[in-house]
């Protein structure tokens, strides 16, 4: 398991850029709510960071979300 994950931030305004976007399709957008990260599947690759239109996905150490 990677180090790092994607953290979705609480503004995310559900457009799908992330989900279509990563290789391990470890981000799900559902009934146009806010994107949902997969902790097993992401591997913090960055590639939704770096596609989210809204700037808000961050990719965090894993144990920093539980701090």
């Amino acid at each position: 398991m990677s180090k790092y994950i994607a953290y979705v931030g609480k503004n995310c305004v559900a457009c799908g850029a992330c989900m279509n976007i990563c290789p391990r399709q470890a981000i799900q957008v559902k009934n146009g709510k806010k994107a949902i990260v997969a902790p097993s599947s992401c591997v913090g690759c960055g590639l939704c960071e770096k596609t989210c239109p809204a700037g808000i996905i961050e990719i965090r150490e894993r144990e920093m979300l539980h701090a």
